[in-house]
């Protein structure tokens, strides 16, 4: 993997990737190349973009697959940026960001204010709750329970549906804070991406909570831009048929999840 440069700035991570370049003689990129390609992400949604503990660099397979796209379409420079989860949108419309990746969900409301490439993954929501809540086996036997999820997200939409049935909803900024909310007894659930969850079980989570139920939805996740910027989307779209097409995105996919129907 080429050198990442990580400098923290205030709340805001920084991670310089050299994208490789060269390919700036492609007509069909030709209309959004420049030297660098910024990337809003919110990292602390594993296996998709977090911050690596040993390292302190982003990683993850939205943070390698941007970093694909760009070298794809032939930015020289590949600029990836922590922040809120809530502030990418605002982001890619006031240009601080050209695009965003951050595992999120194509959906109308979003539509309506950027623009999205094709999607890149398929994913859904599912619950988890701790060993000890005994009762719970669907959805809804959640009514009158403490739901911690991430704010702003379709999992935070999903949960408030139990709300007038008793059930009290805490909103994090992040997933990390709802499942140590969970893991420290002051949430019964976290309702969240299902790869999102297996990954926290995997990788220490089993020892105090486990999957419930079936899952709940079906999501696709795209790669955001805002709404003037149309030929970016066109490019990206083109970038990711390449990358299909190249095995580029099945080696990825398999690092990441393993093999499987994508």
């Amino acid at each position: 993997m080429k050198k990442l440069l990580a400098v923290l700035v205030f709340l805001v991570l920084l991670v310089t990737v050299g994208c490789g370049g060269g390919k700036n003689e492609k007509n069909e990129y030709k209309a959004v190349l420049k030297d660098e390609l910024v990337v809003g992400t919110e990292a602390a949604f594993a296996p998709f973009e977090f911050t690596d503990e040993k390292t302190g660099k982003l990683t993850g397979f939205d943070v390698e697959l941007i970093q694909a796209v760009a070298q794809e379409i032939g930015f020289k420079k590949c600029t990836v940026v922590n922040m809120d989860f809530d502030a990418l949108i605002p982001a890619v419309n006031s240009g601080k960001a050209d695009v965003a990746i951050s595992a999120v969900t194509i959906n109308d409301t979003r539509k309506r204010v950027v623009l999205f490439t094709q999607p890149y993954y398929k994913s859904g929501l599912a619950f988890i709750v701790r060993k000890d809540v005994k009762d719970v086996k669907t959805f809804e036997d959640l009514k009158g329970k403490t739901i911690a999820v991430q704010k702003e997200t379709t999992g935070e939409v999903y949960a408030r549906q139990l709300e007038e049935k008793g059930a009290v909803i805490k909103a994090f900024a992040s997933n990390e804070q709802a499942f140590t909310e969970l893991k420290n007894g002051k949430a019964d659930a976290v309702v969240c991406d299902l790869p999102v969850l297996q990954y926290f079980l995997k990788n220490g989570g089993s020892a105090f909570a486990s999957l419930a139920g079936n899952p709940l939805t079906v999501e696709e996740y795209g790669i955001l831009m805002g709404k003037k910027k149309p030929d970016m989307q066109k490019a990206m779209d083109k970038a990711l048929d390449n990358l299909k097409r190249n095995g580029t995105y099945d080696k990825l996919y398999e690092k990441w999840f393993g093999k499987g129907e994508k």
